[in-house]
């Protein structure tokens, strides 16, 4: 029977205690790079990105931290790859898309949102994401400077289910007016409310920046209302919502998404301008001073979730029952708790 023994140099030779000692200190030495060559020779690959698929409107310049996000790098720092979906259809087309799977998330305004969960839609809002963005204006020739001031004129809006519409029928009720009876509301394309003012078809114009920005740039317009007058000062106006069965497969992927672009919120708010910049390729023929000019005047900083946003949730619901936009039967609190998923706890 032949015996394997450790090679010496000297055949069939015992190991002497210098060859054992040569041997320990080769070993010594061998092991430290023994035990560094898996790392060097097979890294582990970076993880890959999560692919997700945001739809939002490009025309809308309070989305900009959106493109800030992705400018930035914000999305990737959170583990996700996303992708834009420029949508400029109805909301209940953006929110089919989103329950089915054709969209991941989707960035809009809630009171644009809040009907159509109301009728069940299978889409969740994560988070509110700043207030700011909606205005009333009327043609400075009339005079009009105040609510009261509106009744019996004809408000030029986009469509009857403008979320500008909703608002300030709130505002009007508020103010002691029969929003449905005491002022004309009056469909106009978004980009020609001013024309139908300058020809005398409306006396003012219901809708949101950068439009109502631009219209009152020209000096023919002033400002009666916005979004961020009385109740609304400390409201949102944009959310955050995604898909619920997003939320049942990987509830991670919606955290991070809302983490980034509470991020970018908040870049935003403390720098406009970069967020202007980053949003620019999208409103080519806007100065970057202009559209800095209207995220400076929105409020990036307030993003609610949580029991805050549920907050705001019930008002919205509660105020659109007294417009006659909710049901009667819709208590706003459940409404809350059933539309909202919280994602940050």
């Amino acid at each position: 029977m032949t015996t394997n023994r450790p090679h010496t140099g000297f055949p069939n030779a015992a190991p002497t205690r210098r060859t054992l000692l040569k041997a320990a200190a080769a070993g010594a030495i061998a092991l430290p790079f023994a035990a560094a060559a898996p790392s060097l020779l097979a890294a582990p690959a970076p993880a890959a990105l999560k692919p997700l698929k945001l739809a939002w409107n490009t025309g809308a310049v309070c989305g900009a931290p959106v493109a800030l996000a992705k400018h930035a790098g914000l999305f990737e720092k959170h583990g996700l790859d996303v992708e834009f979906v420029n949508f400029s259809g109805s909301t209940e087309q953006l929110l089919e898309a989103i329950a089915t799977g054709k969209a991941d998330v989707g960035h809009g305004m809630a009171l644009r949102w809040l009907k159509p969960l109301e009728q069940g839609f299978d889409v969740r809002i994560v988070a509110g994401v700043h207030g700011g963005c909606i205005r009333l204006l009327a043609a400075k020739a009339s005079g009009i400077t105040t609510l009261e001031g509106l009744k019996g004129k004809v408000i030029g809006i986009s469509d009857l289910s403008s979320p500008a519409k909703h608002l300030f029928s709130i505002l009007l009720a508020k103010h002691g007016l029969d929003p449905n009876k005491d002022l004309d509301w009056r469909v106009f394309p978004g980009d020609l409310l001013a024309a139908a003012v300058e020809k005398g078809e409306a006396q003012g114009v219901a809708h949101w920046d950068p439009v109502t920005y631009q219209f009152l740039k020209t000096g023919n317009f002033v400002e009666v209302a916005s979004n961020l007058s009385e109740q609304y000062a400390s409201r949102v106006c944009c959310v955050i919502g995604v898909r619920n069965s997003l939320l049942r497969e990987d509830k991670a992927a919606a955290t991070a998404l809302t983490s980034a672009i509470f991020e970018a919120q908040d870049l935003t708010a403390h720098n406009p301008l970069e967020a202007a910049k980053a949003y620019q390729p999208y409103s080519p023929k806007t100065s970057l001073e202009d559209l800095a000019a209207q995220l400076g005047s929105q409020t990036h900083h307030h993003h609610p979730a949580g029991n805050d946003i549920k907050k705001e949730i019930a008002l919205f619901a509660e105020e659109l029952k007294t417009v006659q936009v909710f049901k009667p039967s819709t208590d706003p609190i459940k409404f809350a708790e059933r539309v909202y998923a919280d994602v940050l706890a």
